[in-house]
């Protein structure tokens, strides 16, 4: 068991920059995407009322554009496509909420209220994960999409070269 674990650890410088962002598109990606999807199954009007509620403007307009940021802009960074782009109105779906629903909750995303038969009660979640989820966007904007990357792709067809892409697509930095 050791060897297998000294094998991986070997492995892992390896494989070069940028593959931090493997796991954090996957996490952030999919997490948008069952945020939204979510919104969508319950029907957008669930979601409409939400708003209302904490009277922002034109909720029916902002409750559709809050679910198509989230789920177009999860799949955008789980397959690594203009993740710069996509995040900005990313980021602003997450400071909305922190600051209209989750600031008054304090930081702690689990607050254990207590513990039964039935199981784990908790309350209202505090702003910590939706800044989790600012900084692994600003993590991908600022150090490139990684390997594996549809604009990578898309990059490298349009100028018909197969040379390795720029270093604000990949994330690793020019020799200094």
């Amino acid at each position: 068991m050791n060897t297998v674990i000294a094998r991986c650890i070997r492995l892992i410088p390896s494989l070069g920059p940028g593959w931090y962002a493997i796991p954090l598109r996957l996490i952030v990606g999919y997490g948008f995407i069952a945020h939204g999807y979510a919104k969508l199954a319950r029907g957008p009007e669930s979601f409409t009322n939400i708003l209302s509620a904490l009277g922002v403007f034109d909720p029916p307009l902002l409750a559709w554009a809050t679910i198509l940021i989230e789920i177009f802009g999860g799949l955008a960074v789980v397959i690594g496509l203009f993740i710069p782009l996509a995040s900005v109105p990313m980021i602003v779906v997450l400071l909305v909420a922190v600051f209209t629903v989750h600031l008054p909750n304090g930081f702690s995303s689990i607050k254990l209220l207590s513990v039964t038969a039935g199981g784990a009660y908790f309350g209202q979640p505090g702003y910590e994960t939706d800044l989790l989820y600012v900084a692994a966007l600003i993590a991908l904007v600022l150090g490139g999409s990684g390997p594996l990357a549809l604009d990578r792709y898309l990059l490298r067809s349009r100028t018909g070269v197969l040379s390795p892409a720029p270093a604000s697509v990949t994330g690793k930095g020019t020799p200094g």
